[in-house]
């Protein structure tokens, strides 16, 4: 086979006539796999075997008995990325306020103003758009915090669009900020948890979704005890959004006397917190994941990613994309910016002494997005890394394109060199995505007609 056969069409055409067989087999080889793995590490010229959803086998000369064989010389297969925090129902608002002056310019319009108007259709079409253009560029799993859940066929809709997309999803669902709504959350969280997260083996889960504090829409959305035992009756985590400042920091003190900090709780953020809390927060195992543009671009609190400050309490983040209606759409992106932002400041540090700046790696801000985001979403030994027993969520690189030939070292070429153009195959769950640099199973001349007729509809009906 050529070294092309991850753009072939008849090897996609192979693979679909055994879509019904569940022990399908697909082979990898001759990749540089970045297995993201701390055991496997980076491996040359290796194989990667795929058996229905699971990868079973990465090493050399593995049998192609029975197997699809994807001829991958030439490329580089990495873990899927995992978005660990992005509001996707606002996606055909993308870019409508691209230099937000700040977080209240933000709340008062979109939250306030659009966000009001959205009907279940509305929550369908943004959440679908967001789910595949994720997945064309890469990300694998994301964590849709889905604050606009005015009514269940609300939440519904939104749950349906990551079931029909495909995607690794994981529903964090909350009341909304402003406006009418049912009040339903979070009491139909069951009744969520019972008609579309019942099984455990699915690649969509549920968590709880709340605010750090009473300040921008009341107490009913803070997070607390009562919220917390919520969650815990039903199994599922927390997801905590506009985790900043002097008043979110008293709250995760407070969190942790309640005994309410763990493993289970994903702060969002995390910027501008005091020493105090960061020591709370690395002491309990609370995860957190980080906005780097967000923090930077809309200037939430000091405007600096927390890098720095959850590393010392042992904290190692996922990252997140946020709002697209200001920011960008892929990990790509957000691990540049991070990796650039922390370095710039390390040396700034010790600009002009004897020290050595301390500064983080590309494979620091890669395992960030990948392995430390399922940790962070609760997926760890589901996906995050390309290891055997894990589910098949994994992305090829052309690594000889023109942006990025010669290869001389896989991690910095990923990070630094690549983007979605460079991604010919996605496999979410051991099924194509992507195929020859093109998201499967997508009409696009009618999602655009959605898109376009949904954001006519948000930008012309007035607030309610």
């Amino acid at each position: 086979m050529s070294s092309s056969d991850t753009t072939s069409l008849a090897v996609l055409e192979q693979l679909q006539q055994r879509s019904a067989d569940p022990q399908r087999r697909i082979l990898f080889t001759g990749a540089t796999i970045v297995t993201m793995d701390p055991d496997l590490g980076v491996l040359h010229d290796a194989d990667l075997l795929v058996e229905g959803e699971t990868i079973t086998a990465i090493g050399t000369g593995l049998s192609q008995d029975g197997a699809v064989v994807v001829n991958a010389a030439g490329t580089i297969l990495t873990p899927g990325f995992v978005d660990t925090h992005r509001h996707a129902w606002e996606t055909q608002l993308r870019r409508i306020m691209p230099d937000v002056d700040d977080l209240g310019a933000y709340v008062m319009s979109t939250l306030a103003g659009y966000a009001t108007v959205y009907r279940p259709h509305d929550m369908y079409v943004g959440t679908k758009l967001a789910a595949l253009t994720a997945i064309d560029s890469g990300i694998t799993t994301m964590l849709d915090f889905s604050h606009n859940s005015r009514t269940p066929e609300h939440s519904d809709a939104a749950v349906q669009a990551l079931i029909d997309t495909g995607i690794r999803g994981v529903h964090a669902s909350m009341g909304p900020h402003f406006g009418d709504w049912d009040k339903q959350w979070p009491g139909d969280l069951a009744r969520l948890r019972d008609t579309c997260f019942a099984s455990d083996d699915q690649l969509l889960t549920l968590r709880l979704a709340a605010l750090a504090t009473d300040e921008i829409a009341g107490p009913a959305l803070a997070h607390g005890p009562e919220l917390a035992r919520t969650a815990k009756d039903l199994g599922i985590g927390v997801s905590v959004d506009a985790v900043f400042g002097s008043s979110s920091s008293a709250a995760i003190l407070n969190w942790a006397k309640d005994g309410i900090l763990g493993p289970d709780l994903t702060l969002i953020h995390a910027t501008g917190l005091t020493g105090e809390a960061w020591k709370a927060i690395g002491a309990s195992g609370t995860t957190v994941a980080l906005a780097p543009t967000s923090d930077a671009q809309i200037g939430l609190e000091t405007a600096i990613p927390a890098i720095d400050e959850a590393l010392a309490v042992g904290v190692r983040p996922g990252l997140s994309i946020d709002v697209e209606v200001a920011l960008v759409s892929d990990m790509f992106t957000q691990m540049r910016a991070l990796h650039a932002i922390q370095r710039m400041r390390a040396v700034n540090a010790v600009h002009g002494t004897e020290q050595q700046p301390e500064r983080i790696t590309t494979r620091d801000v890669l395992d960030f997005a990948t392995l430390q985001g399922a940790r962070t979403n609760g997926l760890a030994g589901v996906t995050g890394s390309l290891t055997p027993g894990k589910k098949a969520d994994l992305v090829v690189i052309q690594a000889e394109d023109l942006n990025n030939m010669p290869l001389n070292d896989a991690v910095g070429t990923v990070v630094l060199g690549s983007d979605a153009r460079n991604i010919s195959v996605v496999l979410i769950n051991g099924t194509p995505r992507k195929w020859n640099g093109q998201v499967l199973d997508v009409d696009l001349p009618t999602l655009r007609a959605e898109v376009h007729a949904s954001r006519e509809y948000v930008l012309n009906t007035p607030a309610a």
